[in-house]
């Protein structure tokens, strides 16, 4: 499905944020991973969480649900044998999954999505994951994946950080659960720190403890421990609420959004101290953010790198803003359902921005008068380009059609019901051909 975003000029309402799709994630991860039974509250719903559940279950783990909870039963450290795991489209429960599969003794992970994630690398936790004695069948670095694991090694372990911190949480969650102590040694650089923050408190709160260098960038991990039941309950996502943020910011608006936690170890947060420096009217008390938008912006300079998945939604509003705006440090947005940065940057043009690309930095020159739009873009079946498009499509001055929107499932389902319940015009087509 396709949706037709029409020039909006005013967003008025109050929504409640969704829930944190990385917490969901790695709370039914943990909770799988414990023996006895775990109660998650307020889970996210989304394809990527979805596809956890599923993973989960196949895996061993009893799950009962209802609106406002998940209750698991874990399978501990002895997950069922099974032949065959599908995630979907979701690169981080792949490549948790990946470590924790090694633990049985011969999984293939399916390419369901050859144009997306069975574009991804996967190469250095395969590395990772072979020094630790486990035999992987794949296709360089890509799916499908073939583990051929039953009894990996601990000890001293090298991952690579500059490509993904997923691998490092990976192993994270993995070497617990082995008879060795295990010494983790990042090399190169570490990209999305701030996430492998989101990783080590969800394993503390699951009774695990790993001690952490202060840089992340070793980390000991006493060995034979077991994960303990627990109840957890997931914040709000700051990642999909800021598009919802930056769509009040590029407008004249009076949005409210609930459940955003001030202390928030998400790295996204800083969505709100980017739209204060572009001088966005808005405050932040009680987990309440409330923004009066006047569509006014002002240009601004951002490390991204602490603020991944809420960049193309910041990039979106520095559209609109006075001056030439810079997003640096940004490269992983290249290795993401698509790349982030040289496919979105095209649909940006065509819809009329002036954006340029370096090989880890995205400029953008402002046009505080609004962009053309009147054109098809294609989405690259990426959920945060859509979402990020979509804000461009409010100040266009013709409507912008998205393709393949129905996509934006993977992390916020009802993103665009919560766009109309702010007043926004936007509206569900068929796919043109």
């Amino acid at each position: 499905m396709d949706v037709i975003v029409t020039p909006t000029p005013n967003l008025q309402g109050e929504i409640g944020a969704l829930s944190s799709k990385n917490y969901t994630t790695r709370y039914l991860l943990v909770a799988a991973l414990a023996e006895g039974t775990s109660t998650i509250h307020f889970p996210a719903h989304s394809e990527d969480s979805d596809a956890m559940r599923r993973c989960i279950r196949d895996l061993g783990a009893v799950l009962e649900e209802d609106e406002q909870k998940i209750v698991i039963t874990g399978f501990g450290s002895k997950p069922q044998d099974i032949k065959e795991l599908d995630v979907g489209n979701a690169g981080a429960v792949l490549r948790f999954l990946m470590a924790i599969a090694s633990l049985c003794p011969d999984v293939t992970f399916i390419n369901r999505y050859p144009d997306s994630l069975g574009k991804r690398p996967h190469q250095d936790l395969i590395d990772s994951l072979t020094t630790m004695g486990v035999e992987i069948e794949h296709n360089e670095g890509k799916l499908p994946i073939r583990i051929k694991g039953g009894k990996p090694r601990g000890g001293h372990i090298q991952v690579s950080g500059n490509i993904s911190s997923q691998f490092l949480s990976a192993l994270l969650f993995l070497t617990p659960l082995l008879e060795e102590d295990s010494e983790i040694e990042v090399l190169h650089d570490l990209k999305s720190k701030v996430v492998v923050g989101q990783t080590l408190e969800v394993l503390e709160q699951a009774g695990i403890i790993i001690h952490a260098d202060e840089d992340y960038m070793r980390f000991k991990v006493p060995g034979n421990q077991s994960y303990q039941a627990r109840e957890y309950t997931v914040q709000g996502d700051y990642p999909g609420s800021a598009a919802i943020l930056a769509a009040a910011a590029v407008t004249n608006s009076n949005v409210i959004v609930h459940r955003l936690m001030e202390k928030s170890k998400q790295g996204e947060r800083a969505i709100i101290d980017v739209l204060k420096m572009m001088e966005v009217p808005l405050t932040h008390e009680n987990d309440i953010v409330h923004v009066k938008g006047n569509g006014k912006l002002k240009a601004i300079e951002f490390d991204g790198d602490h603020a991944t998945d809420a960049v193309l939604a910041m990039v979106a509003a520095a559209v609109f803003a006075e001056g030439t705006s810079r997003f640096y440090n940004v490269e992983n947005l290249r290795y993401k359902e698509c790349d982030r940065i040289t496919d979105y940057l095209n649909e940006l043009r065509k819809a009329g921005a002036n954006v340029e690309e370096r090989q880890a930095e995205i400029i953008v020159h402002g046009s505080p008068e609004g962009l053309p739009g009147g054109v098809e873009i294609n989405a690259h079946y990426d959920h945060r380009v859509i979402m990020a498009l979509t804000i461009v499509g409010l100040r266009s001055k013709a409507p912008l059609r998205i393709k393949d929107a129905h996509h934006v499932a993977k992390s916020y389902p009802n993103y665009f019901d919560h766009l109309k319940a702010l007043g926004a015009q936007v509206e569900w087509v068929e796919s043109s051909l």
